[in-house]
């Protein structure tokens, strides 16, 4: 018990070290992007000479980059994905089978192309299904957006 007393009051004092250059190196770092929950960040695609339409979108602390993105029905399209930084694992999940939109990939730091053919109009929801224990969704969070679909 002796022993585990003392390992306990160890790693208090470590850990009382470390967090505060730990967060401030964060907050460093962060992003300086405007990621206000509810702002819609839109990005229409353009068809390439390929006949396909491109997109970048970025996913990092409750966020997508841009999280309306606007294609054409039928036309096919590759999303370029990856995670903004830091240490918090993100995913991107759309599924709407029936539109012919469904994928759910884990966010990394380089880019991740996902392609598909979107088949039917509409506005079909994308978000991070992640979450730690108890707490909020990143969903619930903020990181969720649209994919829509026109004609």
């Amino acid at each position: 018990m002796k022993n585990f007393k003392m390992l306990v009051m160890l790693l208090t004092v470590a850990s009382s070290a470390i967090l505060p250059t730990w967060t401030a190196r964060a907050a460093d770092t962060a992003p300086t992007h405007d990621h206000t929950l509810g702002k819609i960040n839109r990005a229409v695609a353009t068809v390439a000479a390929d006949g396909v339409q491109r997109l970048e979108i970025t996913g990092g602390e409750y966020y997508f980059e841009p999280n309306v993105m606007v294609v054409k029905v039928n036309t096919p399209v590759e999303l370029k994905v990856k995670k903004a930084g830091g240490f918090i694992p993100h995913n991107l999940l759309v599924k709407n089978p029936e539109a012919g939109i469904d994928f759910k990939i884990d966010l990394k730091n380089d880019f991740q192309s996902i392609k598909f053919t979107p088949t039917k109009t509409g506005k079909f929801p994308m978000y991070c299904d992640k979450s730690l224990l108890w707490m909020a969704s990143h969903r619930e969070k903020g990181m969720e957006g649209v994919i829509e679909v026109v004609e």
